[in-house]
């Protein structure tokens, strides 16, 4: 078996990056990506360190993480297995990716961003619930964000039975938010899944 080694090969096998998929791609949180990140409990937060890679899931009764600004978030860390292997990471690499997702709807919101963990009194206690604070939050500099593609989700049929994503912004009025309508909008979205029927596999 051969293996690819070289970014030109596997450009050659995938083409040219379309025009929307470049164009979600923001460097800080417009209100669509905004709302999206707030009405999401769940995320999975991936990091890289000496060891090597992690990806360790996050969840909350509420939004998983706080917006701060537009350009950053906040994220508590409430009890888990004690292994630390994220936080480990993040203090000797402050790279970061979360993957943002919501029971019912297909896309996923991804931010990339740097990190760093703090155990500051004031905003660990921000966060208590019943008298208990998280020991420390991982505060993320936000430089992309951006929704994925929606096949993975529709082809697992992940969330059978279940949705909470009434009232959620779609990729086409994020793409139009990001292009001032010249690109998305319900057009865009009308077509999704007849495009997706075609390429799904």
């Amino acid at each position: 078996m051969d293996y690819l080694t070289a970014v030109g090969d596997l450009e050659a096998i995938y083409g040219a990056v379309l025009p929307t998929a470049a164009t979600k791609v923001a460097d800080w949180l417009i209100p669509e990506y905004r709302t999206w990140i707030e009405r999401s409990r769940f995320c999975v937060l991936s990091t890289v360190g000496p060891e090597g890679t992690d990806a360790s899931p996050r969840g909350d009764d509420g939004p998983v993480v706080r917006v701060v600004d537009e350009r950053t978030l906040a994220l508590p860390d409430w009890r888990g297995n004690d292994r630390i292997d994220s936080l480990r990471n993040i203090v000797r690499d402050g790279r970061v990716s979360l993957m943002f997702m919501i029971p019912g709807s297909v896309n996923v919101v991804r931010v990339n961003g740097r990190a760093r963990v703090t155990a500051d009194a004031g905003l660990c206690d921000s966060f208590a619930r019943a008298g208990k604070a998280p020991r420390t939050v991982t505060v993320i500099a936000l430089e992309e964000v951006y929704f994925q593609c929606a096949r993975a989700l529709l082809r697992s049929r992940l969330w059978a039975g279940q949705d909470e994503s009434a009232g959620l912004p779609t990729p086409g009025h994020i793409l139009a938010a990001m292009t001032a309508g010249a690109v998305g909008g319900a057009a865009y979205d009308a077509e999704w899944p007849g495009r997706a029927a075609k390429t799904m596999w």
